[in-house]
């Protein structure tokens, strides 16, 4: 490893390298507002998501839960999403019940060593979900075998399938709803699974608890 290269230069040793410098990462900033673009533009994908966040609001009216799955930054996502419904996204409300299947190590451990890793979160819906669940499968390949797995049992146990994924995969014809972002490449997959978390999380709370929401201050 050349420590003493100035790592903002050209390195004509490796001139695939790129360069550290305001151009590389204005780069990166703009692929990721064109993939969020193209999603701004996808009128059927904006439905989509509309329609999910009905879905959540009914299921959390019938006193139903979320139930959410995935893998390496997809489990991450699955965390920040069951976070932010139990605790609050914008302001205090009565908490909504939501579980990240992604968590649980004791969980995850056993049934990746009794029934292997593509039962991870089929055999926790098959304990925890009952009829009138959703369960939330993030995945940004659309391939994940525990995901469509998960799909398969959510089925069987009369539970809501959606699905967060990319432009490709199975899991785009597996669940019932299916929010594809317009993009093969992770990173910006994932950017925008963030995204439509958030706008799932705000409505949720606009339009379940409208009454907790605190008056923006007059301006002066």
């Amino acid at each position: 490893m050349n420590l003493t290269l100035d790592p903002s230069l050209p390195d004509p040793a490796h001139p695939k390298r790129i360069p550290v410098s305001r151009d590389a990462i204005s780069a990166y900033v703009a692929d990721s507002i064109a993939v969020k673009q193209a999603l701004l533009a996808d009128a059927a994908l904006l439905d989509a998501i509309g329609a999910v966040v009905r879905i959540c609001i009914d299921a959390f009216r019938r006193g139903n839960k979320i139930l959410v799955g995935g893998n390496g930054g997809s489990a991450a996502d699955a965390q920040h999403l069951a976070a932010e419904l139990v605790a609050r996204f914008e302001y205090d409300r009565p908490g909504l019940p939501a579980i990240s299947l992604s968590t649980d190590t004791s969980a995850l451990t056993a049934i990746g060593n009794d029934y292997g890793y593509e039962f991870l979160f089929a055999r926790q819906l098959e304990a925890l979900a009952r009829p009138g669940d959703l369960f939330i499968g993030i995945t940004t390949s659309g391939n994940s075998k525990n995901v469509l797995r998960a799909f398969e049992s959510a089925a069987k146990c009369g539970v809501t399938r959606i699905a967060l994924c990319g432009s490709g995969g199975k899991a785009r014809d597996i669940a019932e709803h299916a929010l594809c972002v317009p993009s093969t490449h992770t990173p910006r997959i994932q950017e925008c699974h963030i995204l439509i978390i958030h706008i799932l999380c705000a409505l949720l709370e606009e339009n379940l608890f409208p009454e907790h929401k605190a008056p923006k201050p007059a301006v002066l």
